[in-house]
């Protein structure tokens, strides 16, 4: 089925066409493939790009804020390179390049994503405390993409690198890996030590 991309703010868009058009944004960005390519890049497929913030919390499901939009950048046929906006006190704002292990494995994550029986809203899926990004396919294609929580039908695809124990590439139920995070980051007491 197809995947039904949230159309990103016009602001967030602009910021990142400026920077691509900025010899000195793309020069000073740290992605060797950027500063050598000659040719028209091209901004693609937007992404809201949430976080998930404390899932040990006690109280209530897990909540995800909004953080920023993270655009493809497309040189001719391939991703060479990905392109993030964030939102500031006075908007949107560009933020950084990136290349690298993520960019690729959410373009494997993505194609995969086009060939389940379902429809999904892609969303990228943060989560600071584990080092980990994932491929969020939210359930309501009506959502706006800046908005909502993980849903019991939404499905978790963890990208590459991902922490030990946890396999890339394979969807999760997001009400099934939850707790497989939540697990990872609860301490067991130490020996000797008050419970």
């Amino acid at each position: 089925m197809p995947l039904h991309v949230p159309p990103a703010p016009a602001p967030a868009l602009r910021s990142v066409l400026t920077a691509l058009d900025s010899p000195t944004a793309v020069r000073e960005a740290r992605t060797p493939v950027l500063s050598t390519l000659t040719g028209p890049l091209e901004p693609e497929l937007p992404l809201p790009v949430h976080v998930l913030d404390d899932i040990t919390a006690p109280d209530g499901p897990p909540r995800t804020r909004l953080t920023g939009w993270r655009f493809r950048i497309r040189d001719g046929g391939r991703t060479v390179a990905a392109a993030e906006a964030m939102l500031t006190a006075d908007g949107w704002a560009f933020s950084h390049f990136s290349e690298g292990p993520y960019v690729s494995s959410a373009e494997l994550a993505l194609s995969e994503a086009e060939s389940l029986p379902s429809a999904y809203q892609p969303r990228l899926l943060s989560i600071p405390e584990l080092y980990m990004v994932t491929l969020w396919l939210h359930g309501d294609l009506t959502a706006d993409g800046a908005e909502g929580g993980l849903g019991a039908g939404d499905l978790l695809v963890p990208l590459a690198p991902a922490p030990p124990g946890i396999a890339a590439h394979r969807a999760h139920r997001a009400p099934d890996l939850l707790p497989v995070l939540t697990h990872r980051l609860t301490r067991a007491p130490l020996l000797g030590s008050p419970a």
